[in-house]
């Protein structure tokens, strides 16, 4: 396959006449050929329309044949070989060892939500058998299924040009509950959108699917993609990126005749709590872990240590002390576009600039695109009475703020919005106040862990990646892990239908073997 420029709406390769743009080199600037065609709103609604149409028999097609798909997808992704890693490598900057696990782990979503759809439990069925003989009123017979919402678009991610991206953990939910999917793919990475969205579309030939289960469309500018949202034949939205962007699609999914759910996942800082007796024992090893967490990939993680909070002490300063000298090593790295790194370098300047916070380091200086590393520090009560203070910068910085003892730190954390991680930092001594502190952080963030950092996302059934706002825009909901089918079902009921009209997981014979709760007990329970 070869990056050609087109895009991809149904089964064909179309070159875009709606102005058009080429993609940088992250390290250079350099223009990398080919030149690549926005949509128009012609085909817009084209892609629409496929989608629509595709609906009916996609969401109807064997659960056996949609996980086959979704294998597919993971095989012809891994077929795309060199060709796909060396584009990518070249419009993101990132380094091959990055690239080739977020392939892995590309891959590893699409088979887990395979497996998800061969074993069914994701469909929720129910079943309340009739009890005709019950007083003093009879009862109906009810059985629930889950079925897919209806065609979901899909906005690619700067940070992850794969697992969040075309065929990314978005797509795979979407299609694994029945979705007919459109990308608008992101357009730092617009070669690497199209070699994915070519083995997408390959799979679904191979396996007979109607075209519009799957369409890939770039944007010149933006209103393709508002439109995209905004058309009233896609039914949810799936987006990772910033706040504005995330928000700007919320208002107008929310302004549409139809509402429609919009699952963004935008803004987050992820705090550090270094509890006092972890800090104590181990405050040099803690920071050691903490600089390589920050400056990973330049820093362009969603789940990024933006702010760490302690007790002031000799143990902070030792840690305080062992974190700058580790981050004055680091060598400043190429970061995504020359967008995000401007946006940076405005985020550290105003954090240098600010009368109330003390710069403790910086990495070392880079050239171009290059992100250098930079860590600060601030009084609770600075940060408590400066809102800008707690604004996500996206890169390898951070900032530590001192709290004269507990009941400050928890002040600070009330004062927090939504996250999608927090950190505690913890010996047995700590218990205690982790203890008293785990109702509050359970309102506050969507996955708390231990000893870590949020840095590094497990693609697993009991990961959540998500969070209150502005973390994401719907906190009952994940982006990562099997949970993330639910995203695009809704459950329907039926009453006293004759089983030959009936959906065969709803069969009291059970056909189809999947998991069916009856009377709230699973069978053998």
């Amino acid at each position: 396959m070869a990056v050609t420029g087109q895009m991809l709406i149904g089964h064909s390769a179309t070159l875009g006449q709606r102005g058009s743009f080429q993609a940088l080199a992250a390290a250079s600037g350099e223009e990398l050929p080919p030149l690549f065609g926005g949509a128009s709103e012609a085909d817009l609604a084209r892609a629409c329309a496929l989608a629509q149409a595709a609906f009916e028999p996609y969401r109807q097609s064997t659960l056996a044949l949609r996980a086959a798909f979704l294998e597919s997808i993971a095989s012809n992704i891994l077929a795309l070989g060199e060709a796909l890693i060396e584009r990518c490598q070249l419009e993101t900057g990132l380094p091959r060892a990055r690239l080739e696990g977020e392939r892995g782990r590309t891959v590893g979503q699409l088979r887990l939500f395979a497996a998800v759809v061969r074993e069914g439990g994701f469909l929720g069925v129910r079943i309340d058998p009739a009890q005709p003989a019950r007083e003093p009123l009879p009862r109906v017979d009810l059985r629930l299924r889950q079925i897919g919402l209806g065609p979901v678009a899909v906005f690619g991610a700067s940070n992850f040009p794969l697992a969040f991206s075309v065929a990314g953990g978005d797509t795979a939910s979407a299609l694994a509950a029945g979705c007919p999917v459109i990308v608008k793919a992101h357009s730092a990475h617009p070669g690497t959108s199209e070699l994915v969205g070519q083995a997408i579309v390959a799979a679904a030939q191979s396996h007979g699917l109607p075209e519009g289960v799957f369409s890939l469309l770039f944007d010149s500018a933006r209103s393709i993609g508002q439109g995209l949202v905004a058309d009233p034949r896609i039914k949810a939205v799936g987006f990772t990126g910033s706040r504005t962007g995330g928000v700007a699609l919320m208002q107008i999914a929310a302004a549409r005749a139809e509402p429609i759910p919009v699952y963004a996942e935008m803004s987050s800082i992820n705090p550090v709590l270094l509890l006092p007796h972890a800090l104590e024992s181990r405050a040099e090893s803690i920071a050691a872990a903490f600089v390589t967490s920050l400056t990973q990939g330049a820093g362009q993680f969603c789940t990024n240590p933006g702010l760490l909070l302690a007790v002031e002490g000799p143990a902070l300063q030792r840690f305080e002390a062992a974190a700058a000298s580790a981050l004055g090593q680091v060598s400043a790295q190429t970061m995504l576009t020359p967008g995000i790194h401007h946006s940076y370098c405005q985020g550290v300047a105003a954090l240098a600039e600010h009368a109330q916070v003390q710069t403790l380091a910086r990495g070392l200086a880079g050239q171009g695109n290059q992100a250098c590393a930079a860590l600060f520090a601030t009084s609770a009560e600075a940060f408590l009475g400066s809102p800008e203070l707690r604004e996500e910068v996206f890169g390898p910085a951070s900032l530590i703020v001192r709290c004269a003892n507990p009941a400050s730190l928890q002040q600070v954390l009330l004062g927090l919005e939504g996250q999608l991680t927090i950190a505690l930092h913890l010996d047995d001594g700590d218990h205690p106040q982790a203890r008293a502190l785990l109702p509050l952080l359970e309102q506050k963030a969507g996955r708390l862990l231990v000893n870590g950092f949020g840095t590094g996302v497990e693609v697993a059934h009991a990961m959540v990646h998500g969070g209150p706002f502005p973390a994401t825009s719907d906190s009952r909901s994940t982006s990562v892990g099997s949970l993330a089918i639910q995203r695009f079902l809704r459950p329907v009921s039926y009453q006293d239908l004759p089983e030959a009209l009936l959906p065969l997981e709803l069969h009291e014979r059970n056909p189809l073997r999947v998991p069916q709760s009856i009377n709230g007990q699973q069978p053998g329970g």
